[in-house]
């Protein structure tokens, strides 16, 4: 499998287990816990195999990017969070930025 499919499935984990922080509710819920870590140690496990091929900055960059895209965009949808033009600019800030690094 392509490494650069490898870090897309590992930041999509990424933006799964860090929404499950919210629903375990400070690991006080046992069924959004334990996805929670299941997710986290998937999307880490799939991480270190991208990172095989791939430059360890390169892979890290997209992967948190992904992460953290994702994870503003769900927030927005699940828990209302805010919309503003300053929170948009940041994200396609971040969308340029894990565009260029896998230009680069």
């Amino acid at each position: 499998m392509s490494p650069w499919i490898l870090v897309l499935l590992a930041g999509l984990l990424e933006t799964g287990w860090a929404i499950g922080l919210k629903y375990s509710d400070g690991f006080t819920r046992p069924v959004p816990t334990g996805l929670t870590i299941i997710g986290a140690l998937a999307s880490f496990w799939l991480l270190s195999l991208a990172m095989k091929d791939l430059p360890v900055g390169t892979a890290y960059a997209v992967w948190v990017g992904i992460g953290t895209l994702g994870t503003a965009i769900l927030a927005v949808i699940l828990f209302g969070e805010p919309v503003n033009t300053v929170r948009v600019l940041g994200i396609l800030l971040i969308l340029g930025g894990i565009v260029a690094l896998k230009l680069a």
